[in-house]
């Protein structure tokens, strides 16, 4: 089955319509002609073959829209080509109905299509039904369809790039974990490995003696979620049988095992990408559209959890800042993360106090970068995250909140 990798290309800046249509190839003068059509929803499908792609440009074109594709198409001479459809809602709907009767796999191109428009416009992603939650996850998704939520970085690691060795001791790290749920976390994220640039793994029985006394004690003493912060499935089972209810995983449940664990406990998972591993991933990390490959990685493991057995809805997914991503890539991401609706999950950022901040306001050290933090929090939510991770709870619970006063929902005056 080919995957087309569709994604609602959210900005508005036809400069970078236009970039994107140079970058596939497009006739100059039909970049000209088109740009005016991107004002509507602009949809962007990958290595779509020949064929296809010039009966999906008539279609459009009939139907009052556009589609961008490569110049040398129309000479049958490129094989496949990425295109760039341009047009309002309805016509991408009529295009996607009547291109399911046509061959070249254009019936999944459709159904493609139909699925991205209605993930686009649909006002809050996929979540489990109540009725299937126990709390603190009943509690925990139902925040969540009103506002963004913050989960609250607790490392018990002793090198951590921002705060190694500060909660190694037990009685300490549950301290801060109560503390941040004080602040307004919605959830505790315990981890027992860095994966900061270069760090290297650790024993399973050394992560398992550092997180278990952390989560069963924060067990007894708060009432949100605790998510372990682990991609081995050893230390992921001993942390939800210690009262755990989300798996965040730094390699995307690359292991089937991990897969296996989260159908068995029935929990959420968080699906992160990374290139590479913390040992290589800033080793000059280089994409040909950043977006484009991660959203395709998460769509890949997103279908692999679901085929062992998940629920899509207990999905999370995580584009990965600074996690194989250049200062560039972040502020890519940053800047169009509303294209990541179209997978349909909701969507986690993690911008904390992290290496690009500090670069972009003259290399501030660690502790300075709250102000930083801030900017990168307050436009995560404006541009469509569900859940930002943070060191810095009480300070990014007020600018969640006002962000959402903002961009999503209307406040008593």
């Amino acid at each position: 089955m080919r995957v087309f990798n569709a994604r609602v290309i959210t900005s508005r800046d036809l400069g970078e319509i236009q970039s994107l249509m140079t970058r596939l190839g497009a006739e100059p003068a039909g970049i000209t002609r088109m740009l005016p059509k991107a004002e509507h929803l602009v949809i962007k499908l990958h290595d779509v073959r020949t064929p296809a792609a010039l009966i999906i440009k008539e279609e459009m074109l009939s139907k009052g829209g556009d589609a961008a594709i490569h110049r040398d198409c129309i000479t049958n001479r490129v094989d496949a080509t990425d295109v760039l459809l341009m047009g309002t809602e309805k016509t991408l709907l009529q295009v996607a109905n009547s291109l399911r009767a046509q061959p070249f796999s254009l019936k999944l191109v459709a159904e493609d299509l139909e699925l991205v428009v209605k993930n686009y416009k649909r006002p809050l992603p996929l979540i489990p039904p109540d009725d299937e939650l126990a709390e603190p996850l009943k509690s925990f998704y139902q925040a969540l369809r009103i506002r963004t939520l913050v989960m609250g970085v607790l490392n018990v690691t002793p090198d951590s790039f921002s705060d190694g060795g500060c909660y190694q001791d037990p009685q300490a790290a549950i301290a801060h974990g109560i503390a941040m749920v004080s602040h307004g976390a919605d959830c505790i994220d315990v981890g027992g490995e860095s994966s900061r640039p270069g760090s290297l793994p650790v024993p399973v029985d050394e992560e398992l003696s550092r997180v278990c006394p952390v989560i069963k004690g924060l067990a007894k003493e708060i009432c949100v979620p605790i998510s372990i912060d682990t991609y081995k499935p050893e230390v992921a089972a001993a942390a939800l049988d210690l009262g755990a209810s989300i798996i965040n995983d730094i390699t995307g449940l690359a292991n089937p095992e991990m897969r296996r664990l989260a159908v068995e406990r029935r929990c959420p998972v968080i699906i992160m990408h990374m290139k590479g591993t913390p040992q290589t991933m800033q080793e000059s990390p280089v994409y040909d559209d950043v977006i484009s490959e991660i959203m395709g990685f998460l769509r890949q493991r997103i279908s692999d959890v679901v085929e062992a057995g998940l629920p899509k809805e207990y999905t999370i997914v995580d584009p990965g800042i600074g996690f194989g991503k250049t200062t560039d890539h972040n502020l890519q991401i940053l800047r169009n993360l509303g294209d990541f609706k179209s997978l349909g999950a909701p969507i986690l950022i993690g911008t904390s106090r992290k290496g690009f901040i500090g670069k972009l306001l003259g290399n501030q050290p660690v502790s300075e970068r709250v102000f930083g933090t801030a900017a990168t929090v307050a436009l995560a939510v404006a541009n469509g995250a569900n859940i930002v991770r943070v060191h810095d709870v009480r300070p990014m619970v007020h600018v969640t909140r006002l962000s959402d006063a903002i961009t999503h929902a209307t406040v008593d005056s």
